[in-house]
Parts: C-alpha cells; sequence; structure tokens
C-alpha cells in the first residue's frame, strides 16, 4: 500500500492558494477520489490516509486536498462560503487527469463536497464523519445539504460520532458504520478492535461502492 504521495502541488484559489497530495499507482485508475480535510485538522486524518494507502492499489487515484486556511497555517477554518470558493477553485486540477471525480471529505470537507457536487459536475460524493448537526443539537440539522447533493452519495459514520450517529441519518442514506467509532473514528481499546480494522471497514466499503460505479 502506497503510504507517500507520487506527487504535491499548489493551487491558487481566491482564498488563498491550496495544496493536492497526489497518490497513484502503476496501473491506469478508474477515477480520482479528491478528498478533503475537517475544520479542525489536516490530511494527517486516520481516515484520509487509509484511503491514500489503500484506494490506488484497487484501481483509484487519491487526491488529498488541503484547503488554503490550512496552507497558510491558520488554525481556524473560515465560513463554509469561503471554504466552497477554494473548492469550486481547485476542482480543474483535480479533473486534469480526465478520469471521473468523486468529490470527498471528512466532516466540514464532507460538507463541501456536498455543497458542490451538482454544479462542479462531481459523479460522486464520499462524506466521512459528515456533521449532521452539532453535538447535542440535534435540532440544528444539515441533512438538506446532504440529500441536496444531487449524486450518488456514500456516509461512511463512526458508530459513536456526537455529530450525528448512523440511527440519525434520513431514511435511504446509503452508509456505513464503523462501529464503536468517534467523529475521527478513534475506537475505544475496550472494543476490541484495532485502528487498521476499523480503517479496512472504512475502505472496504469506499471501495465497493467505487467498483459499483466503476468496476
Amino acid at each position: 500500500m502506497r503510504t507517500r504521495a507520487n506527487e504535491s502541488e499548489t493551487v491558487a484559489t481566491p482564498a488563498g492558494d491550496a495544496r493536492i497530495s497526489w497518490y497513484r499507482d502503476a496501473e491506469p485508475a478508474r477515477a480520482v477520489v479528491a478528498v478533503s480535510h475537517g475544520a479542525g485538522g489536516g490530511i494527517e486524518a486516520r481516515d484520509l490516509r487509509a484511503l491514500a494507502a489503500a484506494l490506488p492499489g484497487r484501481g483509484y487515484t487519491v487526491a488529498l486536498v488541503e484547503q488554503p486556511w490550512r496552507v497558510a497555517g491558520k488554525k481556524v477554518a473560515p465560513a463554509p462560503k469561503t471554504l466552497d470558493v477554494g473548492w469550486t477553485a481547485l476542482w480543474p486540477a483535480l479533473e486534469k487527469p480526465g478520469l471521473p471525480v468523486v468529490a470527498g471529505g471528512r466532516s466540514a470537507g464532507a460538507r463541501v463536497a456536498c455543497r458542490t457536487a451538482r454544479a462542479l459536475g462531481a459523479h460522486a460524493v464520499l462524506a466521512l464523519s459528515f456533521p449532521l448537526h452539532p453535538p447535542g443539537k440535534p435540532e440544528k440539522s444539515r441533512a438538506e445539504e446532504l440529500t441536496g447533493a444531487g449524486v450518488p452519495t456514500l456516509v461512511v459514520q463512526g458508530g459513536r460520532d456526537p455529530f450525528g450517529r448512523p440511527a440519525e441519518f434520513p431514511a435511504g442514506t446509503a452508509l456505513t458504520e464503523v462501529a464503536h467509532g468517534d467523529h475521527g473514528f478513534a475506537v475505544p481499546k475496550s472494543a476490541g478492535v484495532s485502528e487498521a480494522e476499523s480503517m479496512a471497514v472504512l475502505t472496504d466499503a469506499a471501495v465497493a461502492w467505487l467498483d459499483r460505479m466503476f468496476g
């Protein structure tokens, strides 16, 4: 499995410079899976790294996207509109390989992917730890962002995610649960499940879903 990027490129956007780390395999890929980080971290997140390691060898190029605010070294993400501007501006770079692009991200990055998918022509959306609502505030639902993506969407959600547990999602949502996982897919030792096993649930679900579209 690939652990280091083949290439890293900087892309200028109206919100500042973004950065794309490309993970490719020697064999021709069927699609690009572009995933961005959340509002509280970067592309070092365990789920993003797991995708970058597992998917290239199974037919999919992975592009890990660092939003401009993160590249600039800021600790707080800007408003959703600014996040969307940055993502939209770097989209042509994701299309350069000439392959279908699956938009994705974790948490705030998943929201960006959903909000912009239809306008950008994304083939599908991979939503990791979608923040369905703020913790403890289920009445402030963001379900409309998810259901309004307008393209096939797969949610991968931790079983104890305070931003929305799997059972809280709208009926009909294509969803894979990472048992015992929190918002960052961390699993307590008491669960008897290793991080590698949890991440395999995530990557296997993503590959099976992608294969149904591109296989």
